[in-house]
């Protein structure tokens, strides 16, 4: 079943409103408290909203956030049954020093159709549309990944670019790029944005890999699955606590390697608004007491990907 189109605009309106709430707060060096802002934004528009909606990406653990936790029911409880995930501030170090990168991020399917798991990091790996997805695997070696990249795109292995989250756990995969000679952009932190550099050329952006945060996996996996590019995800549940609520969830396999079909499946909608400059979109910008904002969307079942830009007057 297809989401209704009616749901939108309404998601530009809760991701552009909890950008906004931020704004205050940029550059205040309190990540905390931005966090807090966009969050509370986020789940007071969510709740308006004739769904009975069910978060299944969060904050963290019930016991552990007081807004928008896993688990959360948000929504009139009427309307259909959807799942959402967030992150309110994508970024939230981005936003305390006013650096580039910081977004406000949803995504929405019908009910069962997102994947669920608790808050934990995840090997991903995410490329170009056309690509066979037999050819890019994260068991692959990064040289036979590259390789085959290289041939499905008819370049030259020296001239393709990856995206790494710059941390030390990824020193091998940085060192090896550099030893075949790949350009390896490094970012260091916002790793929605990240995944999303491989869905148009103009990024110059043809491999994102890497470990980061689950939930953001699953976010960049519902825009990623309406470009028709490609994704590969594995969670890492590397305590007992995280096995023991991973089994809660319906989770037995710690190893397997998830599909983006596995990940996202039927309809879905992605909506990411800008807060400071980033490569996806502009952040946030004050104009005659007005705020210029962008925001991207997707919709799968209406091949619909776009970025609007929304003037909003601010003195309510």
């Amino acid at each position: 079943m297809d989401i209704d189109k009616v749901f939108q605009d309404q998601l530009i309106k809760i991701t552009q409103e909890a950008a906004i709430s931020v704004y205050p707060h940029l550059g205040k060096n309190n990540k905390n408290i931005a966090d807090e802002a966009a969050t509370n934004s986020m789940r007071n528009n969510l709740n308006k909203m004739n769904i009975k909606g069910n978060i299944v990406i969060g904050e963290g653990e019930m016991d552990e956030a007081p807004m928008l936790f896993i688990g959360e029911k948000v929504g009139t409880n009427k309307g259909p049954e959807l799942d959402i995930a967030v992150d309110p501030l994508e970024g939230t170090n981005f936003a305390a020093k006013n650096l580039p990168g910081a977004i406000s991020v949803i995504a929405m399917s019908n009910k069962n159709d997102l994947f669920s798991a608790p808050e934990s990091y995840m090997e991903k790996i995410s490329y170009p549309k056309g690509i066979d997805h037999n050819a890019i695997d994260l068991d692959f070696s990064l040289k036979k990944n590259l390789s085959n990249l290289a041939d499905a795109k008819n370049k030259k292995l020296e001239n393709l670019r990856i995206c790494v989250l710059d941390r030390p756990r990824h020193k091998k995969i940085i060192d090896e790029a550099k030893s075949l000679n790949i350009d390896v952009k490094l970012i260091s932190d916002g790793d929605v944005s990240g995944a999303l550099l491989v869905t148009d050329e103009k990024y110059n952006v043809d491999l994102f890999l890497g470990t980061g945060g689950g939930p953001e996996g699953v976010l960049a996996a519902s825009a990623l699955d309406t470009y028709g590019c490609g994704f590969q995800g594995r969670f890492i549940f590397d305590t007992d606590e995280l096995k023991k609520r991973a089994n809660e969830m319906g989770i037995y396999d710690f190893d397997k390697k998830y599909k983006l079909d596995e990940i996202v499946k039927g309809d879905s909608l992605f909506c990411a608004t800008g807060i400071t400059q980033g490569d996806l979109m502009n952040g946030l910008e004050m104009k005659n007491n007005k705020m210029v904002v962008k925001t991207l969307i997707t919709h799968k079942s209406q091949n619909m990907k776009k970025i609007v830009t929304g003037e909003i007057d601010i003195k309510k």
